[in-house]
């Protein structure tokens, strides 16, 4: 049971983001007696923290087409000419509506941690009793929402105090290594001491000092600090974390919060508090849908490309829910999509929706598997390949495949990368990792994409409120 969700939403509404206006940075109104009156107890503290996990979950109910969608795992099967098309064909342009609510969820995020930290610092411990958990909390979530605002957007500006409509006009946009050094490492570092292990009743879903220990190995091997990225994904290790035995188990939703589960984006169905994931990526197809008891409107997004597939082992035991073209019914026939529909999709996110776009499905940001394959990957580039095959074959084997051995760096390196593909498909991985291990132009340049296509367009709202490119300039290659 996904216990902080049911808290998620009601408690927030009326506590800091009381007019949350549309401006530039998406700030909130500083000067509101209302706003002030309200942090005062540790409950009032734990609430506003809860908003910026809602404007995580937010966002992150469309983080597949970034993540997904723009690499060549996943392609656009069945519409044309629409915003998912331009995402998977890269003409996505820069008034691109998944762009501005990006750029506007992650702000949100930024601002409302922003006013927890500022308002927090001189709070009584003895009456905020969890002060540091809250410190904790809202440097993760900070830290995480500039790590993928960078890895979108490149440069974007620094804000790391509450600010005002006019400050927010002056911005310029900060340096990609800037924002890294100064906020991402600095903000993951302080929430691994202040956050606890664990949780239990109505808090768990929270973020964890694995967690925090866990994004700070992703950031580190994102940048290429392999030393670091090894050092800190080891003690990750250590934690008491540990694979499923049985892959197909990650993805039956009855229980997220599982030896392998490090952070979520948590949803709960029943409460208009559901992810979108099932009706997006299930076929359009009624056999599909009754089979899995997904009620309300089907989307046929999310379609496994014919280069995945290929990459699959028949005896791969990750292959069946990963991808698709059709379903085993009970009494072992295989029915295929008809032909006039979409051509695959991924089992990952079927579970039972009473009403459209209200699927207990979490979205995984990150978790154990993910952690063995990038410590495996970090290890090999600090020249220890047989160490990191011993990680990498972790993964591996519980996906019933032989183990590797005797490989060489460069073998091991490119096995690495093909297992993160087998293993983390539709995950929110696969355009990342071609950005980071410097693959994304000559894998996508087939597909249409132009070298400076590493990241996206600043969105045109956001260059428009500015209106002065010295400010606020737009990326490379999309002016």
């Amino acid at each position: 049971m996904k216990n902080l969700t049911y808290i998620l939403r009601y408690l927030v509404a009326s506590v800091v983001f009381i007019s949350c206006s549309k401006d530039f940075l998406e700030i909130d109104p500083v000067s509101t007696a209302n706003i002030e009156a309200v942090y005062k107890t540790d409950k009032d503290f734990q609430d506003a923290v809860i908003g910026i996990y809602n404007a995580l979950a937010d966002q992150y109910q469309n983080f597949w087409q970034f993540g997904d969608l723009r690499g060549d795992d996943s392609e656009s099967q069945m519409y044309k000419g629409v915003a998912t098309d331009f995402m998977n064909d890269f003409t996505l342009d820069n008034s691109a509506g998944i762009l501005q609510s990006s750029w506007a969820n992650y702000y949100t995020m930024i601002n409302r941690a922003n006013m927890v930290l500022e308002r927090i610092e001189s709070a009584d411990a003895s009456v905020v009793t969890n002060k540091n958990r809250h410190i904790g909390e809202a440097k993760f979530l900070r830290a995480f929402a500039y790590f993928d605002l960078v890895r979108i957007f490149g440069n974007v500006p620094i804000v790391t105090h509450v600010i005002t409509d006019e400050e927010s006009y002056t911005l310029g946009r900060g340096k990609v290594d800037e924002i890294y050094n100064e906020i991402i490492i600095k903000d993951l570092l302080d929430a691994e001491t202040l956050l606890p292990e664990s949780y239990s009743g109505v808090n768990i879903g929270r973020v964890t000092k694995g967690a925090a220990k866990a994004i700070l190995g992703r950031v580190y091997l994102t940048r290429h600090d392999f030393t670091s990225a090894e050092i800190k994904l080891t003690e990750v290790t250590t934690m008491g974390y540990a694979l499923l035995s049985d892959f197909n188990k990650l993805f039956d939703y009855s229980n997220e919060h599982h030896s392998e589960y490090i952070f979520d984006a948590e949803y709960e169905e029943g409460m208009n508090l559901g992810s979108i994931f099932t009706n997006n990526f299930c076929p359009n197809v009624p056999f599909i849908s009754n089979f899995f008891g997904v009620n309300g409107v089907r989307s046929d997004n999310q379609n496994p490309t014919d280069g995945l597939f290929a990459i699959f082992a028949d005896e791969d035991l990750r292959k069946d829910i990963t991808v698709a073209r059709g379903i085993t019914d009970e009494n072992g026939n295989f029915i295929p999509l008809p032909s006039q529909q979409v051509r695959s999709f991924t089992k990952k996110y079927m579970t039972p929706v009473a009403v459209t776009n209200d699927s207990k499905a979490n979205w995984k940001i990150i978790r154990y598997a993910d952690v063995l394959l990038m410590l495996a990957e970090a290890m090999n580039e600090n020249d220890k390949t047989d160490e990191a095959l011993v990680y990498l074959n972790y993964v591996h084997e519980r996906a019933g495949l032989e183990s590797y051995a005797k490989l060489t760096k460069d073998e091991t390196r490119e096995k690495i990368y093909t297992e993160r593909r087998l293993e983390l498909a539709f995950e929110g991985h696969r355009w990342f990792d071609l950005v980071r291990t410097g693959k994304a132009y000559e894998t996508m340049q087939p597909y249409g994409m132009r070298p400076y296509m590493t990241i996206f367009p600043i969105p045109l709202a956001q260059i428009q409120v500015i209106n002065n490119p010295e400010i606020l300039p737009q990326n490379p290659g999309y002016e």
